[in-house]
């Protein structure tokens, strides 16, 4: 891969990890209590995440003008990484034995790709 490929990659790294940022935000907004359905949806918090969300998609656009279209999904499993550690770390939940092998064949898979 050259710079300019590597450089998009990174690009669409960091816009998956945003997604998964803004994924937290919604689930932190699910978790609260409001006094009425419409509330839910117009919150700071949810408006927040979705904002986030559009970013996130603007920076994966840019990055597909660079990079091939088979990396992209490679990187984006990258999101179950993020996603779980937020999990662990802010909502306390747990990690089991499946959770760890899956994890683990995620990361085989990129490093398959990544020596293919």
């Amino acid at each position: 891969m050259d710079n300019t490929t590597l450089l998009y990659a990174g690009i669409y790294l960091v816009a998956v990890f945003v997604s998964s940022l803004s994924q937290v935000l919604l689930k932190k907004a699910a978790g609260r209590e409001y006094k009425n359905p419409l509330a839910q949806y117009l919150n700071p918090l949810v408006i927040l995440a979705y904002t986030v969300f559009v970013g996130a998609t603007l920076l994966c656009m840019l990055a597909y003008k660079e990079i091939p279209l088979s990396l992209g999904p490679v990187l984006e499993a990258t999101s179950y990484l993020y996603v779980t550690f937020f999990g662990v770390t802010i909502f306390g939940e747990k990690l089991g034995r499946q959770k760890v092998l899956a994890l683990a064949l995620i990361l085989a898979g990129i490093g398959i790709y990544a020596l293919g």
